[in-house]
């Protein structure tokens, strides 16, 4: 994390206009994230769109896969808020303690196969270049049909841009979370 306090503190009960209280509660979640992208209730609502989409059955890449390519863009973007909310989630859609903790080692470790070691390489390409090479486009396609390759750019991207609010706007883990001590602050 970069920060250690918000830029854009969460909004409270107490501070909602009736355009925010209506995103909340669409949203369904009183999450930090949550709270703070209310203060902008419109994109928070648009947001919440195209989010759903990377997190539903849409999304071709099955959960485990899809949370490889969230864990490790957020990894790389060093946001410790979407690396402790989807350590959670990834753990609930069938990754292992061992892999997250590979996950921050990279496409190297020695746990992956060849199919989430293309993921992998796929996130570090799009995070280094915003392109992934023609020798890594090859490894996907082995392992997953188009669409889930589309729905690997479509994802990292989504966390990618996560990530840079997160970060910029100093999203504080939720109460009872622990940071991972390799995303501590990097301001």
């Amino acid at each position: 994390m970069y920060l250690s306090t918000p830029r854009i503190a969460p909004l409270a009960d107490d501070e909602l206009d009736a355009d925010q209280r209506a995103a909340l509660e669409a949203a369904g979640s009183k999450l930090n994230i949550i709270r703070t992208l209310a203060r902008a209730p419109k994109a928070l609502t648009r947001f919440l769109e195209w989010g759903s989409y990377i997190l539903s059955k849409r999304n071709a890449l099955p959960a485990r896969e899809r949370e490889i390519v969230i864990l490790r863009t957020g990894f790389l973007c060093k946001s410790g808020y979407e690396f402790t909310q989807h350590t959670r989630i990834g753990l609930a859609c069938g990754l292992t303690e061992a892999e997250i903790a590979a996950i921050k080692i990279g496409a190297d470790a020695k746990t992956w196969n060849d199919a989430d070691r293309a993921l992998i390489q796929a996130c570090d390409e799009l995070h280094a270049r915003q392109f992934i090479s023609d020798a890594a486009w090859a490894a996907l396609m082995r392992s997953f049909d188009q669409k889930q390759c589309m729905d690997v750019v479509f994802t990292a991207g989504q966390y990618t841009q996560v990530s840079m609010m997160l970060n910029t706007f100093g999203v504080q883990l939720d109460p009872g979370q622990t940071l991972d001590p390799d995303l501590k602050a990097q301001a």
